[in-house]
């Protein structure tokens, strides 16, 4: 396949079998490129609530070791359409070539059986069938009943196809995947692996991976109701949620993963510590990564002087510019919108700027946050007497803070939770490329719990004694 063409085709996957042909021509969001899905038979993409989803009745152990040969099987090298589904992404992709090519090198490692078990552990608990639970008046069954889910996918990054694939699989339910026209062919390429390495398998037959344009209402006023899928997962920007919510009523749930932005909380003891300088920057540059993800800093709160903290943004802006895995060697340029603020602000009082607009790094210092959208690598570093004064800053959209010192997290956490903060690491730990958060709470919620379905089967109370009330 050929992507020079002036249309990219695209390949659906619906319940274990791929789907190609040419049908509606699309725009990705994030580039120049048109690409062309299948047309769409909504009656195959919905399973019937009067049969029960293909894998309702399969083990965990089960789906753990066929997880874990799904893993074993996408860093073999075995299937070349793992290949292709790179320079298609890239295609279509803001990120460079050689960081989606990190991302799918990093994708066995998701799968892991030691992540696998943690993860349904902390989030589940007992899974397979009904777990008898005493109570004090009593006794009463509970189950993780598998659910119907809808997942609309981000396109941020290559590595949330295989989270929601693994999560899906754990839920042993159901699952339709609408892809985002900047990730087409992440998610179908890894489901391609799991039915070509075991062809016929309910959790196989349990995916399907389709795109259409967020919004249509032809798909949506149909997808989207209780008829056929018990909650929407919805990862991505305001539009996407927004988008999502007007289908919501009884019956059918909400859970997001809503747009966040992460921060970095700098010591004075960057100035006076063991470590130096050029080693802080580095780690503070790590949590920048490429600003595609919640977990990127974007904004970064710094102890010190103004000469402290002028030399600290000057040493950002270098080690922004040094190449790091899954950033890649080509930058994303800065957007117009940022650059047009930056020049002017870069000649008021109050403010500075250091690095390009290349996308190779641009730290732009200011006595408070900047109203900007930060991406590219671009940082707003802000002085503050102590890090205590730093948290009116945060709020609920704030996903991760990295903390250097890692001893200061102590003081902090509290302060930090009550704004709404859900992610607390040292700094240069925000970004977790290899474990994405198994068995740890992900936007403040374990994810599995709230995808499942929880159904309780109560016996009746044994009879007690009751005080008389007295009127």
């Amino acid at each position: 396949m050929s992507i020079d063409s002036a249309v990219i085709p695209v390949t659906h996957y619906i319940k274990g079998e791929t789907v190609s042909g040419g049908g509606t021509q699309f725009a990705s969001r994030d580039s120049s490129s048109v690409f062309e899905a299948p047309e769409l038979d909504l009656d195959t993409l919905v399973w019937q609530r009067s049969t029960p989803g293909p894998a309702f009745g399969v083990s965990m152990a089960e789906v753990i070791d066929l997880l874990c040969e799904l893993g074993a099987a996408l860093g073999s090298g075995a299937f070349p359409h793992l290949d292709e589904a790179i320079a298609l992404t890239a295609a279509v992709n803001p990120l460079s070539r050689s960081a989606i090519e990190e991302y799918y090198e990093a994708l066995p490692k998701l799968f892991r059986r030691e992540l696998l078990e943690f993860e349904v552990e902390q989030n589940l608990g007992s899974t397979d069938g009904w777990r008898r639970v005493s109570q004090p008046r009593g006794s009463f069954s509970v189950r993780p009943f598998p659910p119907r889910l809808v997942h609309v996918m981000p396109g941020n990054t290559p590595a949330a196809a295989g989270i929601s694939i693994i999560r899906g699989a754990l839920t042993r339910g159901v699952h339709l995947l609408k892809m985002p026209s900047n990730d087409l062919f992440t998610a179908p390429a890894v489901l391609r692996v799991l039915s070509e390495l075991a062809p016929g398998h309910p959790i196989a037959q349990s995916f399907s991976a389709v795109y259409w344009r967020g919004g249509d209402e032809a798909v949506e006023s149909i997808i989207y109701t209780p008829q056929f899928f018990d909650k929407i997962v919805a990862w991505g920007g305001q539009s996407a949620i927004r988008n999502v919510v007007k289908y919501l009523g009884p019956g059918l749930e909400l859970v997001s993963f809503d747009p966040k932005t992460s921060a970095s909380m700098i010591g004075a003891e960057a100035f006076a510590g063991e470590a130096s300088l050029e080693q802080i920057a580095a780690l503070a540059a790590a949590d920048v990564s490429n600003q595609q993800g919640c977990t990127n800093s974007r904004i970064q709160l710094v102890e010190g002087s103004d000469d402290q903290v002028d030399s600290y943004c000057a040493e950002l802006a270098r080690q922004l510019a040094v190449e790091r895995p899954i950033v890649g060697s080509v930058a994303i340029r800065t957007p117009a919108a940022i650059r047009d603020e930056v020049e002017v602000l870069g000649g008021l009082p109050g403010y500075r700027v250091w690095g390009k607009f290349d996308g190779s790094g641009l730290v732009v210092r200011s006595e408070e946050p900047l109203d900007l959208e930060l991406t590219a690598k671009t940082v707003n570093v802000v002085p503050v007497a102590a890090l205590s004064d730093a948290v009116r800053w945060m709020n609920i959209a704030t996903q991760t803070v990295g903390v250097y010192p890692e001893s200061r997290k102590l003081a902090l956490r509290d302060s930090l939770a009550s704004a709404g903060v859900q992610r607390i690491v040292p700094l240069g730990q925000a970004v977790l490329y290899e474990t994405a958060n198994a068995g740890r709470p992900h936007d403040g919620m374990y994810p599995l719990d709230r995808m499942i379905r929880w159904v309780v089967d109560e016996d009746k109370d044994i009879p007690g004694d009751t005080e008389e009330v007295q009127s």
